[in-house]
């Protein structure tokens, strides 16, 4: 996708799904069949589909959600990696870590407001986007979390941020999922909508802030996230994102090394079994009891 080109027209991807409903743009995860996994290429659209929307004049807000019955499970871990050398795996986990913290807070520096409309899975990298959205409104189905820290892989200090110390160590430190009740009550979703209204309550919202000047919605998100940097949430992000380099840099211990070779010979689903069934029942979720 070009710059030149408007939104929706120029979203740019097969997976993403782009529409606009009067003022409000609205971008859609578009991998059902992968519970909205994230890969890099819709990334890439994302951001574009982003910047398209703040710069067209008519476009006032924009609702980010997910395709199917999930928000997103977070991002795509596609085909394992071999490195020849630990120059060559420094340089692939710097690419995949450094530059995340800058897409997450390019959610807070556009002049239009992003509203994430959240059903179902919300998990990883999914969860992280549903964070860097200005307001999030939360299906009564939602279930958010990252699992991925029961591997090598880090939280983010938005969780901090917006729940407090003690309640982003609870989950942070776990990997434990949480309802949208929870979610609620912890100050990381603004409201809770039965699933099949949160979308439209998400449209309704940015209808809503529409009815402002833009420059006014332009000025006052501005005031947040200008305020945000400058009190180092920014920085904070870069260095889990240097520190996410250092760890996977590092040796792994002997319970990742098993991971791995489970992941190597009997793939993903047969890996995720063997790190999450010791946590098993979930205390919030779908699968909150015990596997049969």
């Amino acid at each position: 996708m070009s710059e030149s080109e408007a939104f929706p027209d120029g979203c740019g991807s097969d997976e993403l799904l782009c529409s606009r409903d009067g003022p409000v743009g609205v971008i859609k995860f578009n991998r059902p069949q992968s519970l909205n996994a994230i890969t890099p290429t819709m990334e890439r659209a994302l951001h574009l589909a982003l910047d398209a929307a703040d710069r067209d004049p008519e476009t006032r807000a924009v609702v980010l959600a997910g395709e199917g019955s999930a928000f997103s499970s977070g991002y795509d871990f596609g085909e394992a990696h071999e490195f020849a050398t630990g120059a060559e795996l420094l340089e692939h986990w710097w690419g995949v870590h450094v530059s995340a913290p800058d897409r997450h807070f390019h959610l807070m520096e556009l002049g239009i407001p992003v509203i994430a409309a959240v059903r179902g899975w919300c998990l990883g990298g999914g969860f992280w986007y549903a964070l860097s959205a200005d307001i999030t409104i939360a299906g009564d189905d939602a279930v958010f979390g990252q699992p991925e820290v029961r591997e090598l892989e880090n939280s983010t200090v938005l969780l901090a941020l917006l729940a407090g110390w003690k309640n982003a160590n609870r989950y942070s430190l776990t990997g434990d999922h949480f309802d949208a009740q929870e979610a609620r009550r912890i100050g990381i979703v603004n409201e809770i909508a039965p699933s099949a209204e949160v979308e439209d309550r998400a449209i309704e919202l940015a209808r809503r802030i529409a009815k402002l000047p833009p420059s006014s919605v332009r000025l006052n998100k501005a005031i947040t996230s200008m305020g945000l940097e400058a009190i180092g949430v920014r920085a904070a992000l870069r260095s889990a994102g240097l520190i996410s380099v250092v760890i996977h840099g590092s040796g792994d211990s002997p319970e990742i090394a098993e991971l791995r070779k489970v992941r190597d010979q009997e793939g993903m689903r047969a890996s995720l079994r063997f790190r999450d069934d010791p946590f098993r029942p979930e205390p919030g979720g779908p699968r909150s009891k015990e596997r049969p």
